[in-house]
């Protein structure tokens, strides 16, 4: 499942996501953790992957994945 929140902070937009693997890990199809190694590595931000700063924030807690990023940022990276 995924989840979006917005809240304003100042004058970006902050997004947070929160990704449930708890099926998928349930029945061995992926581990949280190399989703999470996943992202961390596919996401761009200003166009180049491995550039995530302090915009993006990828972070993980047992089977959920949680992303904070400023705005504009893309949900397509996570479906």
């Amino acid at each position: 499942g995924l989840k979006k929140k917005v809240v304003n902070k100042g004058k970006k937009a902050q997004l947070k996501f929160t990704i449930d693997c708890q099926q998928p890990a349930d029945d061995n199809i992926i581990e949280p953790k190399d989703l999470e190694k996943f992202l961390n590595s596919r996401i761009k931000v200003e166009g180049k992957t491995g550039n995530l700063g302090e915009r993006v924030l990828v972070s993980r807690e047992k089977s959920k994945i949680h992303i904070n990023a400023e705005a504009p940022f893309s949900k397509r990276y996570l479906k």
